[in-house]
């Protein structure tokens, strides 16, 4: 399984915030720099962050993206389901697989998506960004 760079942007973004200082704001210009993503990718990364309740975003002078909630409680399992767009490992419909009916490899494959999820799901922003004191001079942040 492979999620898709948006994902996998989603979680970097995250990442990125939840080593800042308290009450520090970034811009997406910042982010988009220190992983060398497209500037315009990453606003609709962080738009849909925003609607999804995990970042605030503020406008104007003074304005920039920051957590809204505590790293310790966003899951990385919670941030993959609500942003990648399917989750399926297989798609036996399209075109029509016609071993369907006596097949059982997408249970067999769910159940491993269901497994691989829920090893994301003992894991927080937190947790992966747990050494922020050596993630830092790596995304070029200031010490606190």
């Amino acid at each position: 399984m492979q999620l898709t760079r948006y994902t996998d942007f989603s979680l970097r973004v995250l990442m990125y915030l939840g080593v800042q200082p308290m009450g520090q704001r970034v811009t997406v210009t910042e982010i988009a720099e220190r992983f060398d993503i497209p500037r315009n990718h990453l606003v609709k990364i962080v738009h849909q962050l925003g609607q999804k309740g995990y970042i605030h975003t503020h406008r104007g002078k003074g304005g920039g993206i920051e957590l809204a909630r505590e790293p310790a409680t966003i899951g990385v399992g919670e941030v993959v389901r609500a942003m990648e767009p399917n989750l399926d490992i297989v798609d036996c419909d399209h075109p029509q697989c016609p071993i369907v009916p006596a097949c059982h490899l997408r249970g067999i494959l769910d159940e491993a998506r269901d497994t691989f999820l829920a090893v994301l799901d003992r894991y927080t922003v937190a947790d992966v960004t747990r050494n922020p004191e050596g993630l830092r001079p790596l995304l070029q942040i200031e010490n606190a």
